[in-house]
Order: C-alpha cells, then structure tokens, then sequence
C-alpha cells in the first residue's frame, strides 16, 4: 500500500496535483515500512505449534521469546515490545492461516517462527510476499534454505532461522552409528513431513557415504497407531539400528511396538529432535530405555543463566524447558529486535520508520554474532540461505531409567560433534 502511494506521489508531483495525505509517508524503502507512532509498541509476532502433539515445542520456544523481551525489560528504542501471538498447529495449512493474519497486521515488524518444518511452507510464500521477515528457532529441513526449485528447494526471501540444518544432523547421526554405535546396517522411517523425510534422506545418504549399508527405508502415515507392518519389514532386512526421525505420538508407537517385534530385540532405536521432549519416555515405558536421540545441545555459563532464569519465571520456579530449541528462540529474538534497533529512524514527529527492506539486509549481514547457542554467521550460499546455526549445537542423547521412571530431563549426553573432532584427530 505505501509503495502505490508513493508512486501516486510522484504522479501528482509531475502533474502539478495536489499529493494524496497518505503520501506524507516517510517510508522510502523497496518492501515498505512499518510506521510506529511516539505512544504505540514496536509489535513482533511470533508463529508456533501451540496446540496439537508438537505443542511442547511451540511452549518450548515462546519461553526463549518471552526470556529474550524480558531481558530488555520489555522496551526497545523507547518503547513497549508487543508480541503477537499466533497457533500454526505444527502443519502447512495451519502455518498457511497464521501467516495471512500476519501480512494482514502491517505493525508486525517480524516474526519468530514457523515451529515445524510442514508449517513453515505453508507460511514462508505469504511472509515473504507481505515484506516481511520471518527467524524461525526450529525449522530444520534442508529444503528450506535452499534456493534451488530443481533440487527441492523451497526457500523464499525474509526466511533466516537459527536452528541448524539437518544437513548437519543427519550427518552426525550416520557418522555416530559408523563409528561408535559400528552399525552395519540401517533402516529409516519417516512420517511424509519435509523434516522428518528430509533428515532420514541424510542420514540414508550419509550413512551409504560411510561405507554402511541401508537396508530398508520406508514411511508411516501421521495418525498411524498400529505399526506392526512396517516393523515386521523392518526386521526382515536385519538392521543393526532403526533410525525414526518422526514426531510424537508415531515416534512413541513405532519404538514401544519395536521391543515386541520378533529379529528387533537387539535393534537399536535412534529419534531426531521431532521427539526430543520431557514427555517421550514416560509415554512409552521400559522399551524407552536406551533409545538414542539427536537433537540440540547448548551448554556454557551463559546457557546455565538463562536456565536459572527460566526456572525463576516459571510457576513453582521448578520447571525445565521441555524440548531444545529454547536457546535457538533466545538468540533468533535477539536478533530480530537488533535488526529493529538498527534500522529503525525516529523522525521528527516522533513516529518511528521501520523499513522491511532494510530489516532483511541487516539479518543478511549477521556476522560472528555471539549467541547462546554458539557464534551464528548467517549465510548467502545456494544451499544455505538464511541458515545462521554452524550446525555444532548438536549431541546423541540416549535415554535411561531417569528420563523412564523419574521424568528426568533432558538426557545425558553420550556423543557429540568434540567428541567426532577428537576421533577424527
């Protein structure tokens, strides 16, 4: 709308008419702007799977939102920070209706989100059209950051996120089995969504590329609760390990089914982040016990303070986060409201212009940025466009009779990518 004013501006100017009000605009940037006035908030808003069984991870995140606000006391360039918050229910159509309400609110300056991966192609189309910016803390699909449409790719301008690409994960996760776990063979599973088939494809390809063997890939439906089938096939082609990066609840079917399935009793199961939270475990049972999981890892004495804060804020003081992509919101806030405070101009009305434009250059030249999760670099190449994480705050976690019986979380961990440096030295 303030792009079409402008160009009536000049329309008028050359025909010596009266300028329409609206043309007093001070936006000059390409996208737009938004335009907060001396006693309005600076408005972000945030898309997240707040309802539905990825639910952990949307509460997950708005905590590392909510830290990140409080750690302004709320304010930004003088004013109060106000988040928006919208449900995408962790799917593309649900991500899809987010993002329309979004566009249609031109006071949000930015977004946090999508949570899920299926969500974020549902919503990056209509972000991007609308100009804006979007950091999601959690989207790790490798199709999302790449700009190539003949390779799968699915990226869109405005789109960064600081969580790691599973280019990364699944790599870590193969090279693990080889090495340490001595996997000869492997079989994957996933559930159709862009995340959960794009990391099973890695680990399939990476797996191959270390000289082991994929004996079976195959797919569950979302909704599926019996899976004696597929295990049943599963355990015909003699895997040394089951790799089901799928999300909860087919991922807690697929491994308490698993210790009941005849040629699986000594099959090892490894997860992905799709089903690292607190509530994995308990759901199942005693066939959760030594079930390996890939997922975040974040630790140093900055780390342990937001932990201490997090505990503090919330009710009884007691409470962990969830799931692990807390300090990936944490940062991808930050970083948001520093973009803001960059390009933002105050004029001498009071009104502040925030250009859209402007915004997504400033992400783009995020450079040694030191976050909670590590020094975050955001990236211009074909493969990785947007992508911030390096991809090291990454662990194996294997699951034990805490996280079982006491609900102990998260679990230990027992690999992680210093670990594959030393080997490798």
């Amino acid at each position: 709308m303030k792009r079409l004013f402008l160009v009536l501006t000049v329309l008028c100017m050359l025909l010596g008419l009266s300028v329409p009000a609206l043309a007093d605009s001070h936006c000059m940037d390409e996208l737009g702007c938004v335009e907060v006035a001396p006693d309005d908030p600076i408005v972000i808003a945030s898309i997240l799977a707040m309802s539905g069984p990825a639910s952990f991870y949307g509460a997950d995140t708005l905590g590392g939102i909510e830290l990140a606000i409080l750690g302004r006391d709320g304010m930004l360039l003088g004013r109060d920070i106000e988040l928006v918050e919208e449900d995408s229910y962790c799917a593309a159509e649900g991500g899809q209706a987010a993002a329309q309400r979004v566009a249609a609110d031109e006071s949000i300056a930015g977004v946090i989100g999508t949570t899920c991966s299926g969500a974020a192609q549902g919503a990056m189309p209509i972000i991007s059209e609308a100009g804006m910016l979007m950091i999601s803390s959690s989207n790790t699909s490798p199709s999302l950051t790449n700009d190539n449409a003949d390779e799968g790719g699915t990226y869109y301008p405005g789109y960064f996120r600081t969580a790691h690409n599973d280019l990364f994960q699944g790599a870590m996760g193969a090279k693990f089995a080889v090495e340490v776990l001595m996997a000869g063979a492997v079989a994957t599973v996933h559930d159709g969504d862009p995340y959960t088939e794009g990391l099973a494809v890695v680990m399939a390809n990476e797996f191959a590329g270390l000289n082991g063997e994929v004996v079976f890939q195959g797919a569950v439906s979302k909704g599926d609760t019996d899976m004696s089938a597929i295990l049943t096939e599963i355990a015909a082609s003699g895997p040394d390990l089951v790799y089901l990066p799928v999300f909860t609840p087919e991922s807690e079917f697929l491994v308490s089914q698993a210790a009941n399935t005849p040629g699986l009793e000594n099959v090892r199961m490894m997860t992905a982040d799709g089903s690292f939270n607190a509530d994995f475990a308990p759901n199942i049972g005693q066939a959760a016990a030594g079930v390996l999981m890939t997922g975040p890892h974040v630790s140093g004495d900055a780390y342990q303070e937001f932990l201490a804060l997090w505990a503090e804020e919330q009710p009884g003081g007691t409470d962990s986060p969830p799931s692990g992509f807390h300090a990936h919101a944490y940062d991808g806030t930050n970083l948001l409201l520093d973009a803001i405070e960059a390009v933002a101009e105050e004029m001498d009305d009071g009104v502040l212009i925030i250009g859209r434009q402007a915004l997504r250059d400033a992400m783009a030249a995020v450079e040694d940025y030191a976050g909670l999760t590590g020094t975050l670099t955001c990236q211009e190449a074909p493969l990785y466009m947007g992508d911030c994480a390096t991809g090291t705050a990454l662990a194996v976690f294997e699951l034990g009779e805490a996280q079982v019986n006491e609900g102990a979380w998260p679990p230990p961990i027992v690999w992680d990518l210093s670990m594959a440096a030393a080997d490798d030295m």
